[in-house]
C-alpha cells in the first residue's frame, strides 16, 4: 500500500512538473510553431534541399566538370533530360550534366545564404547590442554611422567589393555578410534599449559585472529569439542576392557554379528550347526561398508576446 501510494505521489510529481514545463515560454513558443502548418512545410522543405545538397552528388552518373561529347552543342534534340544515359536533369550546350552542376549549385548558394547571414547576424548583435547598451554620444556616433551606410547602395557596395578584391568565393561571402548587418544592428539596439534597465542587468551592473560581460552574457541571450527569426529571414535575401550577382556574371567563376549562374545560362538558352537549362535551378531557387520565408514567418508567430 505505501509502495503504491508512492508511486502514485511521483507519478503527480512528474505530471506537476511536465506541466510547468509545458507553461514555460519556449515550450509553447515550440508547440505553436509545430501547430504551423505553412512553417513545417518550410522546414521539411528546407530538409529535402539540405539532403540533396549533402547526397545528391552520390546519386549523379556524371561529375559536374565532365563532358559528354555524345550530345555537346546539340541540347535541343539530345541534351534533354535521360535515365538511360545518366542526364536526370539534361546537359547544358557544352555537355555538362546539369543535375551534378544543380548539386553543386544547391551547395554553393546555401553557403553563400547560411554564411552570409551568420556574419550580418553576429555583427550586427554586437554592435547594435553595444550601441543600445553604452548609450550616450557613442550610440548617436553608433547609429549615425549605420545611418550614412544605410545611405549608400549596398549592391553598388559589393560590386565595387568584388571588383577590387577579386570575384572569389570567399569575397562573396565576406561582402554579402558585411553589408547586411545593418538593420540587424537596428533591430537589436530597439531591444537592448527595452532590456537594459531590466532589474537582473541592474543587479549584473551592482554587482561590479563589466560591461561586456552584461552585454554577452545577458542583452545579447534575451535578443535570441528576435535574432532567430530576423537571422531565418535574411538567409533567403543572402541567396537573392548572390544570385543576382551571379546572374550579372559577378558572382563564383567556373568551374564552380550557383542556381543564380544556372538561371543566367537557362535563359540565355530559353530560345532554343531547353526549358529544363533553366526549369530545374529555377525550381530549387524558388522552393528554397519559401521553406524559409515559411519557417521564419511561423518562428516569428510563435514567439510574439502579444499571441501568448
Amino acid at each position: 500500500m505505501v509502495i503504491e501510494q508512492q508511486k502514485m505521489q511521483s507519478l503527480a510529481a512528474r505530471m506537476a512538473e511536465d506541466e510547468v514545463r509545458g507553461r514555460s515560454p519556449w515550450a509553447d513558443a515550440r508547440k505553436r510553431f509545430l501547430r504551423n502548418r505553412a512553417a513545417m512545410a518550410g522546414l521539411v522543405i528546407l530538409m529535402l534541399v539540405t539532403l540533396f545538397a549533402l547526397f545528391g552528388n552520390s546519386l549523379a552518373v556524371w561529375s559536374n566538370e565532365e563532358l559528354d561529347f555524345n550530345v555537346m552543342g546539340q541540347v535541343a534534340t539530345m541534351g534533354m533530360p535521360s535515365v538511360e544515359n545518366g542526364h536526370y536533369f539534361g546537359t547544358d550546350d557544352l555537355g555538362r550534366d546539369l543535375y551534378a552542376r544543380t548539386v553543386q549549385g544547391t551547395q554553393i548558394s546555401l553557403m553563400v545564404g547560411v554564411v552570409g547571414a551568420a556574419i550580418a547576424v553576429v555583427v550586427g548583435t554586437l554592435y547594435g547590442a553595444t550601441a543600445g547598451y553604452v548609450g550616450g554620444r557613442t550610440d548617436q556616433f553608433m547609429m549615425r554611422a549605420v545611418d550614412i551606410l544605410m545611405a549608400v547602395p549596398y549592391m553598388f557596395v559589393l560590386i565595387l567589393l568584388l571588383v577590387m578584391f577579386g570575384r572569389s568565393i570567399a569575397m562573396l561571402f565576406l561582402g554579402i555578410g558585411l553589408i547586411s548587418w545593418l538593420d540587424m544592428s537596428r533591430i537589436v539596439r530597439g531591444q537592448t534599449l527595452s532590456l537594459k534597465n531590466r532589474e537582473f542587468i541592474e543587479a549584473a551592473r551592482a554587482t561590479g559585472v563589466p560591461a561586456w560581460k552584461i552585454v554577452l552574457r545577458h542583452i545579447v541571450p534575451n535578443l535570441l529569439g528576435v535574432v532567430a527569426v530576423y537571422a531565418t529571414l535574411l538567409v533567403p535575401l543572402m541567396i537573392l542576392t548572390e544570385s543576382f550577382i551571379s546572374f550579372l556574371g559577378l558572382g563564383v567563376q567556373e568551374p564552380l557554379t550557383s542556381w543564380g549562374a544556372l538561371i543566367s545560362e537557362g535563359a540565355a538558352t530559353m530560345a532554343y528550347g531547353t526549358l529544363w537549362q533553366l526549369g530545374f535551378p529555377l525550381f530549387f531557387f524558388c522552393i528554397t526561398l519559401f521553406g524559409f520565408f515559411f519557417v521564419g514567418d511561423g518562428l516569428r508567430d510563435a514567439l510574439d508576446p502579444k499571441d501568448r
